[in-house]
């Protein structure tokens, strides 16, 4: 049974006490008595009786002293009385100093078990409820309470604080919030908050979150502090909320992770640089913004007004710096200005845009090239590109228009392109923003194009450091994502993840750059990559979901190769991450094997689905997005391209063998998988198995389910319990031996 991930834990009791069965008994019915976790009288019936309404989390962190409160509310939805113990398992190593409990605004007795005791009660609710969900918290105190009576219909709301200590490593705090696991039912929460406030004596560089994508306020004005937020509705399944803030020790502050399964195996990292929220106007690059504006025919109505709008929006916001100019582009080309032009007359342009209609052809070469014929010296110069079709006029050919742009562009210019619509040419701009060291957007037609445009703006409007080259000195990594740097914008972080073969203790990352035109060096002193196991799990699966995504874009760009192929289904297996070959869909049973691998290889060909349409913008929207993946929490659900790909992988396998016996395609897709720290498991004939088991080199240990001998294996390697959380039928390579667990 897959984990429902959320570590709260109410071990309730249900019993029916009905006044027809106390008529029906010459001796009356005995009140329940106070019960301990284990001890539960009464009949375990529904637990989707007891309804989670809300779950408010909110935390404060000030100077690393985290206080977290938490505020629940349950409703009896069934047909008797529930009662018993509320055990709430502690984060690991926190170092409570405050405990405070309140049922419905009463003050009541709570303790916190030690470690040893929490385990010997989680054994023992295993053991009642043959569910293994509580195992993963062994070795972690708990909060326990007695729960009063739920009358049937009637809601009460429990409320409890606790604080602890946050240390810091390598110049980042680290908070965690408990989620993880919840499988004594299937419940989900109505309502899902976490509010952290933080307040530091310091500046606060790096704010991130690996786990849930949260929102980020902070004032300019004050570098010591923010909050974030996440919120779902209906929650039942994440990962545990965690939360990462840097120190500031530099004006461009970097941080550093690194994790590594074994002492054995090359290493993941990952950095963060954040150069400062803002900067004074004087320190900011002067740039040249020249948009690049589609005014063809087809751009008539509310796409027209919308990019318009969008035009505007950038005008509006240029800095006094900076220059213009403005080229609209159908079967021919026309600019707004000879040259470029200061932002203080920025006010014709305005006018001038506003009066233009769109009609015509698509003439995309000579638009571009000119744009790049305005570009001058070592400014720095942002083309923002703005199309919804293929060329049509002029040169027309995709290849010949890529080499006549990289033929005509100088170094210091950056190409932004939006993609407006399906009928764009996705190759073309995929290859313009790559070439260029931009970004590629996709405005579908049910998104707006202005806020798309303004969203990119508002982030690259500032520039603090261009042509960005980092030197990692002695430590020997490769394969970053993204491989290559291009500028720096005040108050946006960068994000990048790589691999290392050797540990080291001491080395010293140097970072350089330009302002007007003079290279400016930063040094940073003292970091480390791991020699040892161990370390933030996390980082593996957010570099294999962006290698995936180079791999798979490799693919689409220049064909189908037997080794990337391979590369991306190896991945996709290790790390649980959903790609159109993943062999997931071709037969659930042969997953693990390289026969199954090599059928899914031959059954989906990447480049099949062309450059243009609704299918190629989805898939080219869906790998960029893998490309850049801000953390390994799961990416959005998949879009149509994807989804009609597995589709197609799904009917296949259906007619070959009937592997699956009919269901809904994204159902197959999302519930076989489980990422646990740093391993996944997929269910496989209704076992859950760990993708790094080969049936075809190891054998088994067998391992009686709720059995002396599987408690005593726990005793013995407690890091199982965190697999074994997973379901009561699973197989785990674990010091490289496979342990499954059987019924």
């Amino acid at each position: 049974m897959l984990k429902h991930l959320f570590r709260l834990f109410v071990i309730l009791s249900i019993g029916m006490i009905a006044a027809t069965a106390a008529a029906q008994r010459d001796d009356p019915i005995p009140l329940p008595q106070p019960i301990e976790p284990v001890c539960c009288w009464g009949v375990w019936t529904d637990p989707a009786w007891l309804k989670i309404d809300y779950q408010r989390v909110n935390v404060t962190i000030e100077n690393q002293i985290a206080v977290t409160n938490v505020d629940m509310q349950f409703t009896n939805e069934g047909d008797g009385m529930a009662e018993g113990t509320f055990l709430f398992p502690l984060p690991r190593e926190a170092a409570v100093d405050e405990l405070l409990m309140y049922i419905d605004g009463q003050a009541i007795e709570a303790q916190i078990l030690p470690a040893d005791q929490a385990r010997a009660i989680y054994d023992e609710i295993v053991r009642q409820f043959r569910d293994p969900a509580l195992l993963e918290y062994v070795g972690q105190n708990a909060i326990q309470a007695n729960v009063f009576p739920i009358p049937v219909g009637e809601s009460r709301r429990i409320e409890f604080t606790y604080s602890q200590v946050l240390p810091v490593d390598n110049s980042l705090v680290h908070y965690v919030f408990p989620m993880n696991a919840n499988t004594l039912s299937s419940r989900s929460i109505g309502q899902m908050s976490i509010d952290v406030s933080v307040r530091s004596s310091d500046p606060i560089s790096n704010i991130y979150s690996p786990s849930h994508p949260i929102g980020v306020f902070r004032d300019e004005a004050d570098e010591t502090e923010f909050v974030a937020g996440w919120e779902a509705l209906n929650f039942r399944d994440a990962s545990d909320f965690s939360l990462y803030y840097g120190l500031a020790n530099e004006t461009i502050s970097v941080n550093l992770l690194s994790y590594r399964e074994s002492a054995g195996q090359d290493g993941f990292f990952m950095l963060m640089v954040q150069p400062p929220l803002t900067v004074p106007d004087d320190q900011i690059i002067p740039k040249d913004v020249i948009i690049v504006l589609d005014q063809s025919g087809s751009m008539w109505g509310e796409m027209w007004t919308q990019a318009v709008d969008a035009t505007l929006y950038v005008l509006e916001n240029l800095r006094p710096a900076d220059r213009f100019n403005v080229v609209m582009f159908s079967s021919g080309v026309r600019q707004y200005a000879r040259e470029l032009l200061p932002a203080a007359q920025v006010e014709g342009a305005i006018e001038w845009v506003k009066g233009e209609e769109p009609g015509g052809g698509t003439n995309i070469n000579e638009a571009l090239l000119t744009a790049i014929d305005m570009v001058e010296g070592n400014r720095p110069t942002t083309i923002l590109f703005l199309t919804d079709g293929l060329a049509t006029s002029g040169i027309t050919g995709t290849p010949d228009i890529l080499a006549n742009v990289s033929d005509a562009a100088p170094d210091n210019v950056r190409i932004f392109t939006f993609g407006l619509g399906y009928d764009v040419d996705t190759f073309l701009l995929d290859q313009l923003a790559d070439t260029f060291r931009g970004t590629g957007a996709y405005v579908r037609p049910s998104e707006r194009i202005d806020e798309a445009v303004s969203s990119l703006y508002n982030k690259i409007s500032a520039p603090v450091l261009t042509d960005v080259a980092l030197d990692f000195g002695e430590a020997f990594v490769e394969l970053l994502h993204p491989h290559s740097l291009s500028d720096l914008f005040a108050g946006e972080q960068i994000i990048i993840a790589g691999r290392y073969r050797e540990g080291i203790d001491d080395f010293t990352l140097r970072l350089t750059g330009e302002i007007d035109g003079e290279t400016r060096r930063f040094v940073y002193d003292g970091l480390s990559l791991r020699d040892t196991a161990g370390g933030e799990a996390f980082i593996a699966r957010l570099w294999a979901t962006r290698h995936i995504g180079e791999l798979l874009n490799t693919i689409r760009l220049q064909g189908e190769d037997p080794e990337l192929v391979q590369s991306v289904i190896d991945l996709s297996v290790r790390y649980g991450i959903i790609t159109p070959y993943t062999s997931f869909l071709i037969e659930e049973d042969d997953i693990l094997t390289q026969q199954g691998r090599e059928r899914a290889a031959q059954s989906f060909d990447g480049t099949s689905g062309g450059f243009t349409g609704e299918g190629a913008v989805d898939m080219a929207a869906d790998i960029s997005a893998m490309r850049s993946a801000p953390s390994s929490a799961p990416l959005p659900a998949m879009s149509e391209a994807m989804a009609d790909d597995a589709e197609a992988l799904f009917d296949l396998a259906e007619e070959q063998d009937g592997a699956f016996g009919g269901g809904d395609v994204h159902s197959v897709i999302q519930n076989p998988i489980a990422n646990v720290n740093d391993k996944t498991f997929i269910r496989i004939d209704g076992v859950w198995t760990d993708t790094t088991f080969s049936p075809e080199t190891m054998q088994t240990i067998e391992v009686s389910f709720l059995s002396d001998e599987y408690f005593d294996l726990l005793a013995t390697h407690p890091q199982l319990g965190e697999y074994f959380a997973i379901a009561d039928r699973v197989i785990v390579v674990f010091e490289g031996v496979a342990y499954e667990v059987i019924d």
